[in-house]
């Protein structure tokens, strides 16, 4: 079960991409011909920077949760009988 702080990271790590999305098509960055203005990239390096932020966060929690990065240790060789001495 996704814990409340997954859930919220990964929806305000798509919010600040939708952002960017939106700057490409209002037009204030274009990709031909090459044109971009400083509002268009400052805003969008801020909204990378906090979706970046927010996807680091969903990362180390779904760590915390076991979804991902830790794996099962193997269980342990069973120990060979030892010869009596006698």
């Amino acid at each position: 079960m996704l814990s409340m702080m997954l859930a919220l990271s990964l929806v305000l790590t798509i919010l600040p991409l939708l952002g960017v999305v939106w700057i490409f098509v209002s037009g204030m960055i274009s990709l031909s011909p090459l044109s971009a203005t400083v509002d268009g990239l400052f805003m969008s390096l801020i909204l990378l920077a906090l979706s970046g932020t927010f996807l680091l966060n969903a990362y180390w929690e779904m760590c915390d949760c076991g979804m991902i990065g830790k794996k099962k240790a193997a269980a342990p060789a069973p120990k060979p009988p030892t010869a009596k001495a006698g």
